[in-house]
């Protein structure tokens, strides 16, 4: 499982990298976690607000910083 978060490092971001990392662990699985900063990257998602978070390659949430447990679901 590959999961991205997309964003330009806002306090927003971080929130969301640290709630991603948390639902991974408490789930017990494996995947990479990878962070996009790069705005094309970004927009090549069809993202036009951040932060988002996207699962294999299918966003999930963008816009607002969803909770662990939130973020399980999409998991």
């Amino acid at each position: 499982m590959v999961i991205k978060i997309l964003g330009s490092g806002c306090a927003n971001c971080k929130k969301l990298e640290a709630n991603v990392r948390e639902a991974v662990k408490e789930m017990g699985i494996k995947a990479t976690i990878e962070k996009v900063q790069d705005f094309k990257d970004i927009m090549s998602y069809g993202v036009m607000k951040t932060p988002a978070l996207v699962v294999d390659e299918q966003v999930k949430v963008m816009g607002r910083v969803p909770s662990v447990e939130d973020i399980k679901k999409y998991l």
